[in-house]
């Protein structure tokens, strides 16, 4: 038996990704950005809304990042997304947050977010679609494997659960892609 609730913005899991860039003053930023992702081979979107000062940041500079949240961070994470750099200019100060610039892109890495993809803007869609061509990936070396690569279990990025309004942190692997659905050939 199936229950049925209807239309809502129901997608699991939903990365918490924040979004920094830079104000007109040089002034580090970052937005809690609740729908993101993949949009094409080598480029991210994140859903903005026109009246966000990420959003007029983007625009100016043509340039963001985008980080993942983790459970470590999450009420500095958490923060940026509540807080308008509309009100409170400071906000990324007031998070806790510091920052140092993309050697890539004209916007800032922040340094308590241990991986960062570094965007130069491609375009604004008219319903907000901000889409960014991916010309780096920076990770602090504390979160890598023996082999170099990024180790999820040592980013511990959260998900947003949008049922419940929870933050969740990721369980066990339980498989590898494009190998499981091979045991049914």
């Amino acid at each position: 038996m199936r229950k049925n609730f209807g239309s809502k913005t129901w997608l699991y899991p939903m990365p918490v990704l924040i979004v920094g860039t830079y104000d007109e003053n040089s002034v580090p930023n970052a937005m809690n950005a609740a729908w993101g992702g993949i949009y094409d081979y080598y480029q991210v979107m994140i859903s903005l809304a026109d009246d966000h000062k990420t959003t007029e940041n983007i625009k100016r500079t043509k340039a963001f990042t985008v980080s993942f949240a983790t459970a470590k961070q999450v009420v500095p994470c958490d923060y940026v997304g509540i807080v308008s750099a509309n009100d409170v200019p400071d906000k990324f100060a007031r998070a806790g947050f510091s920052a140092v610039k993309s050697e890539f892109v004209n916007a800032p890495i922040i340094e308590q977010l241990p991986m960062t993809v570094e965007c130069e803007l491609i375009k604004f869609n008219e319903d907000g679609i901000c889409i960014g061509k991916i010309v780096n990936i920076s990770a602090d070396e504390s979160i890598l494997d023996e082999k170099g690569k990024i180790d999820v279990k040592k980013l511990d990025p959260i998900i947003c659960d949008s049922v419940t309004g929870t933050y969740w942190s990721f369980g066990e692997k339980v498989g590898r892609t494009f190998s499981e659905g091979k045991k049914l050939k």
